[in-house]
C-alpha cells in the first residue's frame, strides 16, 4: 500500500508540472481542476509498476503514466456531462461542467486527450526508449480509447440502459466493461511494459493481468454502488439502480458477484507467476487493493 501511495504522489507532482496554469487560463484551470482532483491514480501506478517489473524505472514510465491519467480524466469529465451520465459529483466535488460550464468541460476533455499523446511522444526519454517502442505505445493507447476500447464500451453501455435483463447476459455486460474500464487499465500496464523494455511474452502476460483487474475493478464498483452510501463513495450511490443500468449484482446477485471478484483476483495473480517476486509485489498489492477497496 505504501508503494501505491508513494507512486501516486510522484504522479501528482508530474501531472502538476505537465499541465501548468497558463493562457488561455480558463481551459487550463478546467483541465487542472479534474486532473488534480485526487483520485486513486490506479492507472498510472499500474503503468509504473509494470515498467519496473520488466526492468525499467519510474522516470522512464512517467510520461506514459501521466498520459493514461490524462485520458482517464477526460473520460470522467465527458462521462459526467448532462448528455451522458449527468452527474453533479465526482471525487466528492462538483463535476467539471458544474464549475466551468458544459462548453468548457467538453473542450477540457478534448485538450487532455490530445495533450496525452503529445506528452507521451515528446516527454518519453529518447535516450532510454527507442522510437519504435514509443510509436508502439502510442498505437496501443489510441486503440484502447477508440472504437475498439473505451468508446465502444461507452456506446454499448448507453444503448443498454433500460434493457430487459432477459435480453442481455453476462457476455454483454462483460463486453461493456472490458472496453469501458479494462481497456485503459490494460493499456496502462502494456505501455509500462513497452517503455520498460519488456519482451512480447512479458507484455502479453501483463495485458492479461490488467484485463483481469480491469473487470475486477468494475465488479467491485458495482458491489459498492449497492452496498455503500454517497458519503462513503464520494460520488452518488445507487445511481446505477436509478438509471436502470446493467450491473453485476443485478445480473448475478451480490453473492455470485463477490465470488466472481475472487476468481478474477486469482486469475490476475496467476499471470505474475515466474516474475521476480519482489518486483511483482506492487502489482499483487494493486490487485488486492482493487479487490478489497471500500470506495
Amino acid at each position: 500500500m505504501s508503494y501505491i501511495i508513494t507512486k501516486a504522489e510522484s504522479v501528482n507532482k508530474a501531472l502538476d508540472s505537465a499541465v501548468p496554469l497558463r493562457e488561455p487560463l480558463k481551459i487550463h484551470e478546467a483541465m487542472r481542476y479534474s486532473l488534480l482532483a485526487g483520485g486513486k491514480r490506479v492507472r498510472p501506478v499500474l503503468c509504473i509498476a509494470a515498467c519496473e517489473l520488466v526492468g525499467g524505472d519510474e522516470s522512464t514510465a512517467m510520461p506514459a503514466a501521466c498520459a493514461v491519467e490524462m485520458i482517464h480524466t477526460m473520460s470522467l469529465i465527458h462521462d459526467d456531462l448532462p448528455c451522458m451520465d449527468n452527474d453533479d459529483l465526482r471525487r466528492g466535488k462538483p463535476t467539471n461542467h458544474k464549475v466551468f460550464g458544459e462548453d468548457v468541460a467538453v473542450l477540457a476533455g478534448d485538450a487532455l486527450l490530445s495533450f496525452a499523446f503529445e506528452h507521451l511522444a515528446l516527454a518519453t526519454s529518447s535516450d532510454v526508449v527507442s522510437p519504435v517502442r514509443v510509436v508502439r505505445a502510442i498505437g496501443e493507447l489510441a486503440k484502447a480509447i477508440g472504437t475498439e476500447g473505451l468508446v465502444a464500451g461507452q456506446v454499448v453501455d448507453i444503448s443498454s440502459e433500460g434493457l430487459d435483463l432477459n435480453d442481455v447476459g453476462l457476455e454483454h455486460l462483460e463486453y461493456i466493461h472490458l472496453h469501458k474500464t479494462a481497456a485503459l487499465l490494460e493499456a496502462s500496464a502494456v505501455l509500462g511494459a513497452i517503455v520498460g523494455g519488456g519482451s512480447d511474452d512479458e507484455i502479453e502476460r501483463l495485458r492479461k493481468f490488467a484485463r483481469c483487474i480491469g473487470l475486477l475493478f468494475q465488479v467491485v464498483d458495482d458491489i459498492l454502488d449497492v452496498t455503500k452510501s454517497s458519503k462513503e463513495l464520494g460520488k452518488t450511490a445507487g445511481k446505477d439502480l436509478i438509471a436502470d443500468k446493467l450491473t453485476y449484482p443485478k445480473i448475478m446477485g451480490l453473492e455470485k458477484s463477490r465470488e466472481f471478484a475472487e476468481k478474477l483476483n486469482k486469475e490476475a495473480r496467476d499471470q505474475l507467476l515466474g516474475f521476480d517476486s519482489d518486483k511483482a509485489a506492487p502489482l499483487l498489492a494493486l490487485a488486492n487493493y482493487i479487490a478489497y477497496r471500500q470506495n
